[in-house]
């Protein structure tokens, strides 16, 4: 099994294709079984690199708090093990904040910065407080989640659009005790991200992609992160926080800008 350590936290990976190097960062609570289908066309295209985050999936759960700055450093170890000078980033929701965090601490290293429905935090505003879920009914979060992941979803969207109900779904909760405990800290670890007096630190091309409708990182977060770095392109999709799978244009854009950069150019 792909693996590698950072000081104590056993770390699961998986490599997909060739070509131009990407490290994928997944959002809260997800691994990489979660999003197998995307990194299948991703790898398509270039090298993608995807690690399970502290505390999700194969990879263990060492003993908290994380911070912001851990799942930094734990991206940039999986680079070093891969022998990856520089490659480009992707990070979608909480993997988007990593991605910040990562680009802020290691500008040097990413040539491409791609970041999708997230927040910046602080005065950049910031992602909608998953952690105070876990203080509501299973029936309560029933109400409010399809709601935050797209403004539109009520039960009369879906009545009319019914095949967008499957998105409106609440997540089961982990069973594992151990893994709960990693989603948990990694929760709390978010709560804290605050990267935007920073931003201005980050050197390269950035793409910031925000859902018209996302309910938990507002299209207006993605556009106060592309006001802050100099060579950031903002672009507003149809769809809300998981409009990667809403609206086509979104791959499109994104395989685009990290794997053939300059083909829009006139």
């Amino acid at each position: 099994m792909p693996s590698f350590l950072v000081d104590d936290c056993f770390v699961y990976y998986e490599v997909f294709g060739k070509g131009q190097r990407l490290i994928f960062l997944n959002g809260s609570g997800s691994n990489i079984e979660a999003v197998r289908p995307l990194m299948d066309i991703l790898g398509k295209y270039g090298e993608v690199a995807i690690h399970d985050q502290r505390g999700l999936g194969k990879s263990s759960v060492p003993n908290g708090p994380y911070s912001m700055g851990q799942y930094a450093q734990d991206a940039l170890a999986l680079a070093d093990h891969l022998g990856w000078g520089t490659f480009a980033v992707c990070g979608i929701s909480f993997g988007g904040m990593v991605a910040q965090e990562l680009a802020v601490i290691a500008p040097q290293r990413v040539e491409r910065l791609a970041l999708l429905c997230t927040s910046a935090g602080g005065a950049g505003g910031s992602s909608y407080p998953l952690h105070e879920l876990d203080n509501l009914s299973s029936d309560q979060r029933q109400a409010i989640y399809p709601g935050l992941l797209d403004e539109r979803f009520t039960e009369e969207w879906f009545e009319s659009h019914p095949n967008d109900r499957v998105y409106g779904n609440v997540a089961a909760s982990t069973i594992d005790v151990e893994k709960r405990r990693g989603e948990i800290l990694q929760l709390e670890a978010r709560k804290n991200h605050d990267v935007w007096d920073r931003l201005h630190l980050i050197t390269c091309e950035t793409l910031v992609a925000s859902g018209k409708f996302d309910g938990i990182a507002p299209s207006i977060n993605g556009q106060s992160i592309a006001s802050r770095i100099a060579r950031a392109n903002f672009q507003e999709y149809e769809g809300g926080h998981l409009c990667i799978v809403q609206d086509k244009r979104v791959l499109v854009d994104l395989i685009e800008f990290i794997f053939q950069p300059g083909r829009g150019d006139s």
